[in-house]
């Protein structure tokens, strides 16, 4: 989604066989002929490359996944499809391998990849500048604790007069990396070189099991117990992975996924036992699922991270709120297992 007065059918005008990036801001178009990133893009005819195009085709070759890039950008699959075909006819290249065991980038679709997020991010901090617009995008997997979140956000708000924008990422550090967001929050318990983190909260986990199952009617588990079912791992941005048991789950022990969507589906349809943080079952309880107590369990943390280098003022004063902020969380259940309190 571009920046508010942003022109989304803003395209790059074919001159000569190039392409230069355009812009337009509440309806006028900014200053032609800047070159946003060194770099010009030759096609085979004329046409034009529209920012609707690089978003659509960013989005894909992150996920790798019609199905996945389409949700994220609130479009359906055929129209994505339309516009990826649309994209390679005017670039007159091929930017994906297709097959129905292979999907992946091109040599081109690598090439326009990387330009493609720098376009992108330049002109986002291009509009952000020549509108004055302040604001800081936190990144986030699944289930913001609430009302944590609601007070950092106002916190934050009533002190700089600048605003919060709230962006969902299953995969949110790689979202860090790419410079989509400026912040991450995330129950990942990743060590990584490329970014800092800064522990929130440590809280309990409880066992997710779907109403299907008679385990369900327990009054709580053993951390050792889930060993004896499938267990459901959402791998990419889940806090709880196979390596926390002290003998780590076998493969065969193992359901895996890769969003908290697919994460909450797989456990309410049965195919698999879970565990979770405390605030996030609170934040976001599934009506299919019960959430019991969890005798012996590592606990787990809310982190934030940020990428390592400078840290710019705005989001400084974010991470100083949110690491002084109260940490607490609604109480709302769908089923009648109470929680023990922390």
């Amino acid at each position: 989604m571009s920046p508010p007065g942003v022109n989304e059918n803003v395209s790059a005008q074919s001159t000569t066989g190039t392409f230069e990036i355009r812009e337009c801001v509440d309806g006028k178009e900014m200053p032609g002929g800047h070159d946003l990133c060194s770099v010009s893009m030759t096609v085979n005819r004329e046409g034009d490359v529209e920012l609707r195009h690089l978003r659509a085709f960013v989005a894909v070759a992150r996920t790798l996944s019609m199905t996945a890039a389409s949700r994220e950008l609130h479009i359906t699959q055929p129209a994505l499809t339309r516009t990826i075909q649309q994209l390679e006819r005017v670039l007159g290249v091929q930017l994906f391998d297709r097959s129905p065991q292979h999907f992946a980038l091109t040599q081109s679709g690598q090439f326009l990849n990387e330009k493609a997020q720098r376009i992108l991010s330049d002109v986002n901090a291009m509009i952000d500048g020549v509108r004055g617009f302040q604001r800081v995008r936190i990144g986030f997997s699944w289930a913001l604790p609430y009302p944590w979140m609601t007070d950092v956000v106002d916190a934050f708000e009533a002190l700089t007069g600048a605003s919060i924008q709230l962006l969902r990422h299953d995969d949110v550090l790689g979202s860090l990396r790419r410079g989509e967001v400026d912040v991450a929050l995330s129950r990942y318990e990743a060590q990584v070189d490329d970014v800092r983190s800064l522990v929130i909260h440590s809280e309990q986990r409880v066992a997710a099991v779907s109403k299907r199952l008679p385990l369900s009617g327990r009054d709580r588990l053993d951390w050792d117990e889930l060993r004896d079912f499938p267990v459901v791992i959402n791998k990419l941005s889940g806090s709880t992975q196979p390596e926390l048991w002290d003998d780590p789950l076998p493969p065969e022990r193992i359901v895996s996924c890769e969003s908290y969507d697919e994460w909450e589906a797989l456990i309410a349809a049965g195919r698999g036992v879970g565990a979770i943080g405390q605030s996030a079952a609170c934040a976001k309880p599934h009506p299919g699922i019960v959430y019991l107590p969890l005798n012996g369990a590592p606990m787990t943390t809310l982190r934030l991270f940020i990428l390592a280098g400078h840290i710019p003022p705005l989001v400084g004063t974010f991470i100083e709120i949110a690491s002084q902020t109260p940490f607490s969380v609604a109480s709302t259940w769908s089923t009648s297992v109470a929680l023990d309190d922390e």
